[in-house]
């Protein structure tokens, strides 16, 4: 079973940079197909991709992170990484991490099965 545990949340004034990680452990992440990603969720609305990658480290962003967030996989650490600059008021939510048996980027949260339980970023001055 996979297991994810998220950290790296906290509050930060707008323009500034936060990263989050992301240990997992569970799979062999040598096998099969799978991709993994980051998605957010502010409170009222529903959870959103942010930026996914798979296997073959193909990466795909949400449009309103391009140019400013960076996802990343280091296999020897078993961690994944968000990198966010130039935050904004709006990147305000909880952020999860997420894995899926997909063999592409995806960036819907219907396509992964294991999810970790969150860590709160807030932009605000």
């Amino acid at each position: 079973q996979v297991r994810l545990v998220e950290s790296g949340g906290a509050s930060v004034q707008p323009g500034g940079s936060l990263r989050l990680s992301c240990e997992v452990s569970g799979f062999g992440w040598r096998d099969s197909t799978y991709s993994m990603g980051w998605f957010r969720q502010a409170p009222g609305k529903q959870r959103k991709g942010v930026a996914a990658l798979d296997r073959d480290e193909s990466i795909r962003y949400a449009d309103d992170v391009k140019g400013r967030f960076s996802i990343s996989l280091d296999n020897a650490k078993n961690t994944l990484y968000l990198q966010m600059n130039s935050l904004k008021p709006e990147d305000t939510a909880m952020y999860y991490c997420a894995y899926g048996g997909n063999w592409y980027p995806a960036l819907n949260p219907e396509q992964y099965t294991s999810w970790g339980q969150g860590t709160q970023v807030t932009v605000s001055s």
